[in-house]
């Protein structure tokens, strides 16, 4: 369960790390179910600087009895009394000698099952065939981002910079307005351990430099369901 003032500095920087959360042997069993999965389907992506799974529960379902640990629900859980539900999860190895890297963004949309006309909701993109939507703000503002790190990840080996507080000006054109950088953070994790970001918060990877593999798997929660008929393409209660 995440404690109170966890929980402040969490809502205050938009960010936070927890180490453990995941037993050595937990780590083993999660990567060995995602590496002996049959990797034939269009969500599978796979290039010489990034392999990733889309839609990682609905591929691989077994999964969720590894992912869903007592740890984690009871995080989750803590967060507020409304009843968070999974909308999304993907699955990312960077490769040991990557030159794959993405800079200062926010994570803007969400994905659907299908596309309507709303005023609401703008900026449709689609992606191998998924539905992705920018929604209201309140929609992610209220969304929570939990990543769980398979390696030991530092600046080396693509780690995660953010923008500490960025998620609390709202919506933001990189292009268009200076980076603060003396707020800039290298997110460090340890195998076994989460980060939990805002979608808002400004966040980075770079390069890697070090010959070290980076796995995670990136989880978004929200509470609130969309507008009708929408629905969230992963929606999953997860019972928690």
């Amino acid at each position: 369960m995440i404690n109170s003032r966890a929980k402040i500095k969490f809502e205050e920087n938009g960010y936070l790390i927890l180490n453990n959360l995941y037993s050595d042997k937990e780590v083993s069993e999660i990567i060995n179910c995602i590496n002996t999965a049959e990797q034939n389907s269009e969500v599978f992506l796979k290039t010489k600087d990034l392999f990733a799974i889309r839609k990682l529960i609905k591929r691989i379902p077994e999964l969720k009895k590894y992912i869903f640990n007592k740890n984690i629900t009871d995080l989750i859980s803590g967060f507020s009394e409304s009843n968070y539900f999974l909308t999304k999860a993907i699955y990312f190895d960077k490769p040991l000698n990557s030159n794959w890297f993405v800079g200062y963004h926010q994570d803007l949309s969400i994905y659907v099952d299908q596309k309507i006309e709303s005023e609401f909701y703008k900026n449709w993109i689609v992606r191998k065939g998924l539905y992705g939507v920018q929604p209201p703000i309140n929609i992610l503002e209220d969304s929570i981002t939990i990543r769980i790190h398979l390696d030991d990840t530092d600046i080396g080996n693509g780690a995660l910079k953010v923008i500490s507080k960025s998620h609390l000006k709202g919506i933001i054109r990189v292009e268009k307005e200076g980076l603060e950088i003396e707020k800039e953070n290298i997110c460090q994790v340890k195998s076994g351990g989460v980060m939990l970001m805002k979608p808002l918060l400004l966040h980075a990877s770079i390069k890697t430099t070090n010959g070290k593999q980076r796995r995670v798997i990136h989880l978004e929660f929200c509470k609130h369901k969309l507008e009708s008929p929408l629905n969230w393409l992963e929606y999953d209660e997860m019972s928690i």
